[in-house]
């Protein structure tokens, strides 16, 4: 085999490589482990990212927030109000229960945030308190409901407002969770009810990559 022909070889085998390694990427979601398993630990990512929509919101500290600024770490944004009966305390007890299952590795990588759909009772304050019974580490936001709802349809996860002028009004929303890379974007959904076992062998094959 000649000089030219070994070279030429070479690059044939390079390129080989390279796009079998491309195609078990795709194939295999980002290499964000075994498809079959996320899915059936509830974890649906999207074929193509989705950005969030620019605008701003209010955090449990009172401080302004961008959320297509939510970056750096993997987000769960969670649609539920301080008011709510049942699926907001139950989802909340489970993401804490669920942090004790993580590897540190992978918990220092993740944020838990819960998006008000009630913002006429949910202040900064109220969103501080409630979510200190939970976890502090725990992240709210609030805002013009008009802002919320704009948000909540670019990911999905719509809700219905609610009668405000009736006491003690609920709101009816989705127990699914939004998932969010490091880069901003919305990558896919953990739908309810949360299966923790599941989660923690799954979470971590995503969390531990850059997107």
């Amino acid at each position: 085999m000649t000089r030219t022909q070994k070279t030429v070889f070479a690059l044939v085998a390079l390129v080989a490589v390279v796009f079998g390694l491309t195609v078990h990427k795709v194939l295999n979601g980002r290499s964000h482990g075994d498809p079959a398993a996320m899915i059936d630990a509830g974890i649906i990512l999207l074929p193509q990212s989705r950005d969030l929509p620019s605008l701003s919101l209010t955090d449990q500290n009172g401080q302004a927030v961008q959320v297509d600024e939510l970056k750096g770490q993997w987000s769960l944004l969670f649609f539920g109000y301080t008011f709510c009966p049942d699926i907001c305390p139950t989802t909340l007890a489970q993401l804490r229960e669920l942090k004790t299952l993580l590897p540190p590795e992978a918990l220092s990588r993740l944020r838990v945030v819960l998006v008000s759909v009630d913002p006429q009772r949910d202040t900064p304050t109220q969103l501080k308190q409630y979510l200190g019974y939970f976890d502090p580490a725990f992240q709210g936001l609030t805002g013009e409901l008009e802002n919320i709802q704009k948000l909540a349809n670019a990911v999905s996860i719509p809700f219905i407002p609610a009668n405000t002028s009736k006491p003690n009004y609920t709101v009816d929303h989705s127990g699914n969770l939004v998932i969010i890379g490091p880069d901003g974007t919305q990558r896919g959904f953990i739908r309810s009810p949360l299966n923790n076992q599941k989660l923690a062998t799954q979470l971590p094959e995503l969390l531990k990559s850059d997107g």
